[in-house]
């Protein structure tokens, strides 16, 4: 291994296995990993041009760092949707586990891209797989089982437009108090298709005043922005992500309920527009990652509110954010909601 090599997921690796038998001059690809397989087949093929797809910014920024750090020719490419432009390879690698809505939705996509003829490969690091077999058959019958040990790799050809065009965005309604909002979300958001319970903890937990500035951190599909906009007149909200769909979504939902005051800003590391001009900073941070998403959003709130603004933050596992709240800001309490604590404080001035 050299100082670059990071680990390969399985199904990236039933991929690369296969670069040397491949040929193609448009190449488009997915990864759940480092963009290994679309640095391979750059390597092998430099007549080739390949682009990897990423929806989240801090993925895209990782694999191209790494990229960057080999000197391989990939074209990074982050957006709410595959890139538009007729290909001769579609490769999807997927994981046991992983999101069904979205691996339909790409398959999808990837597919109406290829020219006819073009080859579709998509690999599962499942070897009894079968649901990955019937969702390409969805799409064309010209398909070839590859079983290896550790999943199964399937090479499909493109044998004209696919019969049935499905919608994957989604709409769907909730309450805040007196006020029926609606939300837009798609595969590939947090909580796609229905508000998610930390998130109605931290409307219930969260207070927005008439005319305040609010930062939706790790927006989502915007349904804690959404509900802030609507709390009072004058009220603006920023929505902010790393996932350049969530944004989307946020963006939609705002239109969908006659809001002109929300904005949405794609970004991995918390570099907010405006810094210390917020009153209201809101956030529902993942689990993963050993806190290091949710410092992200910890020290975002820092530079984003003015003295003497408010933080709100919904979690589970409350002692790390009141010890580190503590270290950030003043006044740091915790409130139960549904099963979850919301953790507020005050910026210092």
């Amino acid at each position: 291994m050299d100082s670059y090599s990071v680990r390969v997921p399985a199904s990236e690796q039933l991929l690369i296995n296969v670069v040397p038998n491949l040929s193609a001059p448009r190449v488009l690809c997915t990864t759940i990993g480092r963009a290994q397989f679309a640095k391979a087949l750059a390597e092998v093929h430099g007549e080739s041009h390949v682009q990897c797809h990423f929806l989240d910014l801090y993925q895209a920024e990782e694999s191209r760092d790494y990229l960057d750090m080999t000197g391989s020719p990939v074209h990074i490419v982050c957006s709410p949707d595959l890139p538009d432009g007729e290909i001769d390879l579609f490769a999807l690698p997927t994981t046991r586990g992983g999101e069904a809505e979205l691996t339909r939705e790409l398959l999808q996509q990837g597919y109406q891209r290829l020219r006819d003829g073009g080859t579709l490969l998509a690999s599962v690091d499942n070897p009894k797989d079968t649901w990955l077999q019937h969702e390409i058959e969805k799409l064309t019958r010209s398909i070839t089982r590859l079983p290896k040990k550790r999943g199964l790799l399937y090479r499909a050809t493109k044998k004209g437009p696919i019969k049935r065009e499905r919608d994957f965005y989604a709409e769907f309604a909730f309450r805040d108090g007196e006020n029926l909002i609606k939300a837009v979300s798609r595969p590939g958001v947090f909580s796609h298709r229905r508000l998610d319970l930390g998130a109605r903890a931290l409307m219930e937990g969260m207070t927005v005043h008439p005319g305040e500035r609010v930062l939706d951190i790790g927006c989502g599909a915007g349904v804690v922005g959404l509900a802030a906009a609507m709390r009072g007149e004058g009220i603006s909200v920023h929505a902010m992500d790393s996932n350049i769909r969530a944004v989307e979504c946020a963006l939609l939902g705002a239109e969908l309920n006659g809001l002109d005051r929300v904005t949405g800003q794609a970004d991995a590391d918390g570099n907010v527009a405006d810094p210390g001009t917020f009153d209201v900073v809101v956030g529902n941070p993942p689990y993963f990652s050993q806190y290091r998403i949710a410092e992200i959003f910890l020290q975002a709130a820092v530079r984003a509110l003015r003295p003497g603004g408010r933080v709100y933050m919904v979690t589970k596992h409350a002692d790390w954010f009141l010890a580190r709240m503590d270290q950030l800001f003043d006044d740091v309490t915790t409130e139960p909601h549904r099963g979850y604590e919301i953790v507020s404080a005050v910026q210092r001035g």
